[in-house]
């Protein structure tokens, strides 16, 4: 804690330090030399190609993947063309620019994902220069080729090629250039000797930074800050210019007494930074410089690179990875010597707790004094995220908790949140992981990212242990890690698909959010079809096991599981598939194993394809549904040709059947169409298409009793049926005579009551009081209620010495029956007493 100001330097009101973020793992015989390096922003991964151009077939250049601490990741030989530039995406893809102007990516594990062209005609110019870059849209390529022109492609993901406009007298490769992203368009800005122009879709514009001295002379190097707002310029007599990136405004220009060019020049800046800067390099000599005009410089021991991060510059070399940072404001409050801040206070106040002085009181009542102490506890823990160092970040944490004691409403949230977090940047950042984040890049990050960012260099113990550490719900954490790992896992080789499908079920479980359908379809990817359908008896919803068990032609297994499901939409859609894409005959007998398939696909039939039907029971060999086929189909059919050769057909089949019944019902069917017809030939009676009981009602109401009652016989119609059908049809038409001449003919099968209640329905009392007498002595009270003799009823029902049809008498007596109602009372009490 006494020497944490040793390696901080002055500049201007700021200071800078250095930081070891790690001893390299990596053992590099020739250090960097001679190599193509790219590092990824944000503690990201390193790329190392050695000598790139190198044409020879019999050796190689090897293409090795490192982690920022230096462990190695992959390594193997490129053998592909020349590479210019390697650069990575924002999803830590790995970018090959190569002389041909092809761009091949890589995945973290050297596994080739795709490639894609920046142009034909860079073939025939080849590319001079290449630069990967971050845009709002995503991952860009910037190419200048040998005839001097720029090709941009703002967004890998969505390729499409600009080609900008052609710098005037620009011969071969320009002095130095720059990709600018500004109010969402990128432009380039090319130095050419002493001239700037500034391209973009359709014009080349010159430009001029302001306040640039005129001895300057060209630009020959130019660097933009990491989040496109700021330009530094670099010139032939070695003066650094800094300004806005849209040349709107000039920050400084300083002489940095170095007439070289320099090999790598990187802005150093942070969030709300006191003193930009920009960190300069030469073979030796590492300069950085603020718009103050003060400058510091580190000797270099070797080969270095540098990689601009949001709040500082990571400076990789062949033994160590360091981090150049401008020193928080809170941090500088704090560990200033003779600082009187009140984190500085507190945190002294904590030290001689610890040491039980007693001055430890007296630092405490003079933050009190101030009534800062809530400052003094926030400035801890600010402080506290910023360092790197657990043992700096555990003095100041302690100092916070002990100043929080002394607080009665101070929210822990603060406190509470910082813990959490630098444990996981703690274990990120060891070297075994190998992910130097700075607290202001995790936050930038979000922890989502860094989660995916675990999970994609498959550290997934550690990527569980921080979602369950941090509380993060299921379906955002563990459950993705863990689908994660099993995409992964299906993908080895060296087990046997029964093994993989008991391991991925043991460690996946019922995790929720994690589908084992997805995992399958990996498998299923990874030409390992047989796990996949092992991988899918896990899954719990048959409507995700079954579309992957279409795709992978499995029709029968994805038959039966719709099934299973008892889903009748999932079902449809499968016998949808299948009947797309099997021959009639297979698709029929696939249904034939299914009998639920094959009775939902029938009903289908029945409303969308009558015809396919018919088909469908000629193969089963089902006469009886190939008969009711036919008598469904002859309702259709207008013509009476059409419809009694439909008719035929049935009766043929339900012989066949040996249904005597339908078979026999039909044949009258056939025989009642032809009795109409015939009828309709000669009477037009319009009765074609009636049943047997319309038919004699029509033919009735149209006075043809004749051919009512032939159709009686023929038919063998119930007699009562008959007889209240002629009943109904004379009464309406009020034919009484007929009625009463019906009537007479034979015993009434009915009875005469029937005969009463639609005399009185048709409002005819009179007719009704003839068949009253006629009436069985059941029946009388009814009949004599029914045309309204309440005597006669009451004399039937006394006669009767029934007590219900007495009690049903009185009930339709009045106030003046009341002689009759006396009669009734007294004869009910004589048939109680009896």
């Amino acid at each position: 804690m006494a020497f944490i100001t040793a390696n901080w330097n002055p500049l201007g009101d700021a200071f800078y330090r250095k930081t070891e973020l790690y001893e390299m793992f990596w053992s590099l015989r020739d250090g960097l030399r001679d190599s193509l390096v790219a590092a990824a922003p944000y503690g990201g991964p390193i790329a190392l190609l050695r000598e790139p151009l190198r044409r020879s077939p019999s050796t190689r250049p090897q293409l090795e993947i490192y982690s920022a601490s230096g462990a190695s990741i992959t390594s193997f030989p490129w053998k592909s063309g020349p590479v210019v530039y390697l650069g990575w995406s924002v999803n830590d893809e790995l970018l090959c620019v190569q002389e041909d102007g092809t761009v091949l990516i890589y995945d973290l594990f050297g596994s080739f994902k795709r490639h894609f062209s920046m142009g034909q005609e860079v073939v025939q110019s080849q590319v001079l220069e290449a630069k990967v870059f971050h845009s709002p849209y995503g991952t860009g390529v910037a190419i200048v080729t040998g005839s001097s022109r720029f090709t941009l492609a703002t967004n890998i993901e969505d390729l499409k090629l600009r080609r900008l406009p052609e710098v005037a007298g620009l011969q071969g490769r320009p002095s130095c250039w720059a990709v600018l992203t500004q109010d969402r368009q990128t432009k380039v800005l090319v130095s050419s000797g002493p001239e700037l122009y500034v391209l973009d879709n359709t014009s080349c514009t010159a430009v001029y930074p302001p306040g640039l001295s005129p001895q300057a002379g060209s630009i020959v190097h130019m660097s933009v800050s990491f989040s496109y707002k700021y330009l530094a310029l670099f010139t032939e007599t070695g003066r650094l210019w800094t300004g806005l990136s849209n040349l709107q405004e000039r920050l400084s220009e300083v002489d940095t007494k170095q007439a070289a060019t320099p090999k790598q020049m990187v802005w150093c800046r942070r969030p709300r930074s006191q003193q930009p800067s920009v960190v300069l390099m030469w073979d030796r000599l590492l300069l950085v410089v603020g718009s103050c005009n003060d400058t510091i410089q580190f000797p270099l021991e070797d080969q270095s690179v540098l990689v601009g991060e949001l709040d500082g510059v990571r400076i990789i070399g062949s033994s160590s990875h360091e981090l150049l940072q401008e020193v928080p404001l809170v941090c500088q409050d704090i560990f200033k010597i003779a600082s009187m801040a009140p984190g500085a206070l507190l945190l002294e106040a904590h030290r001689e707790y610890e040491k039980s002085s007693q001055k430890a009181d007296e630092y405490l009542r003079e933050i009190k004094e101030q009534n800062v102490l809530g400052d003094a506890v926030r400035q801890c823990v600010e402080a506290a995220a910023h360092e790197y160092d657990p043992d700096t970040q555990k003095a100041l944490m302690r100092a916070a908790s002990f100043g929080k004691c002394f607080l009665t409403e101070f929210s822990p949230d603060q406190f509470v949140t910082t813990c959490r977090e630098l444990r996981v940047l703690n274990a990120v950042r060891e070297s075994s992981v190998g992910m130097p984040l700075t607290h202001t890049q995790f936050k930038q990050m979000t922890l989502q990212v860094l989660i995916d960012r675990l999970v994609y260099r498959q550290f997934y113990p550690l990527a569980i242990e921080v979602c369950r550490y941090l509380k993060i719900p299921d379906y955002q954490g563990v459950s993705r890690v863990l689908k994660h790992w099993a995409s992964c896992k299906v993908q080895q080789k060296d087990l046997t698909d029964e093994a993989i499908a008991r391991a991925v079920c043991a460690k996946v479980g019922d995790s929720p959010g994690v589908s084992y359908s997805d995992i399958a379809a990996k498998a299923y990817e990874c030409g390992r079809p047989e796990l996949a359908i092992k991988l899918l008896d896990f899954e719990a919803r048959s409507g995700e096991q079954v579309p992957l068990l279409l795709k992978m032609k499995r029709s029968q297994l994805a038959l039966s599981k719709a099934v299973e499901s008892g889903d009748t939409d999932l079902v449809y859609t499968v016998v949808t598939y299948l009947k797309n894409e099997m021959n009639r005959g297979d698709f029929f007998m696939t249904l034939r194993n299914q009998p639920v398939a094959l009775s939902l696909y029938r009903q289908f039939c029945k409303l969308q394809e009558p015809q396919t039907l018919k088909d469908l029971y000629n193969q089963d060999d089902d006469h009886q549904e190939l008969g009711n086929f036919y008598v469904t189909s002859s309702y259709r059919d207008k013509r009476l040709e059409g419809r009694l050769a439909q008719l035929q057909s049935a009766v043929d089949e339900y012989n066949k059947a040996k249904n005597d019944f339908a078979a026999k019902a039909t044949e009258e069917e056939m025989r009642l169409l032809r009795f109409q017809r015939k009828l309709d030939d000669e009477k037009g009676a319009g009765l074609l298409g009636l049943s047997l009981q319309a038919t004699m009602e029509a033919l009735m109401s149209l006075g043809l009793h004749k051919q009512a009652e032939q159709l009686y016989r023929d038919f063998r119609v119930p007699d009562k049926r008959y007889w209240w059908l002629k009943l109904k049809s004379l009464a309406e038409k009020e034919q009484w005579e007929e009625l009463e001449k019906f009537s007479k003919s034979k015993k009434s099968p009915i009875g005469y009551l029937a005969f009463v209640e639609v005399c009185m329905k048709n409002n005819n009392r009179h007719e009704a009081k003839k068949y009253v007498s006629k009436v069985t002595p059941e029946q009388k009270v009814k009949a004599h209620l029914a045309v309204g003799d309440l005597e006669g009823a009451a004399d039937a029902a006394i006669e009767r010495r029934n007590e219900a049809e007495m009690g049903a008498v009185l009930s339709r007596c009045s106030a003046s029956d009341r002689l009759l109602m006396d009669k009734l009372n007294r004869a009910r009490v004589a048939a109680a007493k009896k």
